[in-house]
């Protein structure tokens, strides 16, 4: 069950084309990567969603149905570029953007003292927003955006300005949201992030979606049919053993033992080159090598720009 659906979405500003045809389907209840690189189409489909600009073509379902200026109340956003007023006090300015989301004052109130309890940060209450940092800013507006617990959450660059304890804590309360039921999406370049989050993601590039799918089955599309053997034995009989069916690409010394990363040729058989070793040699270790996030992507957006 898809929470948002696009289907054929195209966005035009002036003469530059923003979407083109965008079809994207983002399954309830898992955290979704939307990447790109920048001027892809990844904001303005952002804002498409939260009504903040409408599309020239094409139709957005969210929970099977349009998508309605109401449904705001059922998303929240966390934009790349902060928006808190520097001159507000904290409390006060958390309070007014809860209102905003339909909040009563008095829920409001109990739930901004649980997450401002829950992040340390209670003795900002009454600090002007200009007096924090911009990581501390930024927790402040994390809160404000998922406090009215909506269905789905966007967040642009979550982790921007953060050091790696505090984005650390955003990542488990992230998980965490999705644990107790939230559909996220979460546009990012940092593919490690990607990596450790996401289940599925939607790769767009001059306005169009060149690649989509779960992490691991996309990963999988873009390997390059490389081993890495933990051996232990002769290091000249393993290369002779290879015998000019592999190809070697590295052979280094490995806690007593050898590790060795090897090319495989195309439809070659992983268990027929153990079977081949394993009379000389003990294997102690032996996993495919799959390419990162940042590989695919910078792959993917080359094959792309070749083919445009």
């Amino acid at each position: 069950m898809y929470l948002l659906e696009a289907s054929e979405v195209v966005k035009r500003y002036a003469n530059h084309l923003a979407l083109d045809n965008l079809d994207v389907q983002i399954p309830q209840n898992e955290i979704f990567g939307l990447l790109g690189p920048n001027g892809a189409g990844k904001t303005t489909f952002i804002r498409i969603i939260n009504h903040i600009t409408m599309p020239d073509k094409g139709s957005i379902l969210f929970n099977g149905r349009p998508l309605k200026s109401e449904d705001i109340y059922n998303i929240g956003y966390l934009p790349e570029e902060r928006g808190l007023y520097k001159k507000m006090k904290v409390g006060e300015q958390a309070l007014y953007l809860a209102r905003l989301k339909g909040m009563s004052k008095n829920d409001a109130y109990k739930k901004l003292k649980y997450w401002f309890e829950k992040f340390e940060i209670g003795a900002w209450w009454d600090k002007k927003v200009e007096e924090l940092s911009k990581g501390m800013q930024q927790k402040v507006q994390f809160i404000v955006t998922v406090l009215h617990e909506p269905k789905l959450l966007i967040f642009d660059e979550p982790f921007s300005g953060f050091d790696p304890i505090n984005a650390n804590l955003l990542k488990r309360e992230i998980l965490e949201l999705k644990e107790n039921g939230a559909t996220i999406i979460f546009s990012t370049h940092n593919m490690s992030s990607v990596e450790e989050l996401c289940d599925n993601i939607c790769l767009i590039n001059k306005s169009k979606s060149i690649l989509k799918g779960k992490v691991d089955e996309v990963k999988q599309t873009f390997k390059n049919n490389e081993v890495m053997i933990d051996f232990a034995g002769e290091k000249a009989l393993f290369e002779e053993k290879l015998n000019g069916d592999y190809q070697l690409k590295s052979l280094n010394e490995n806690h007593g033992g050898y590790l060795a990363k090897i090319k495989m040729n195309m439809g070659d058989d992983t268990n027929q080159l153990i079977s081949k070793l394993l009379p000389d040699f003990k294997i102690r270790g032996f996993q495919e090598i799959l390419p990162t996030m940042d590989e695919v992507f910078i792959k993917a957006v080359e094959q792309s720009n070749t083919k445009q």
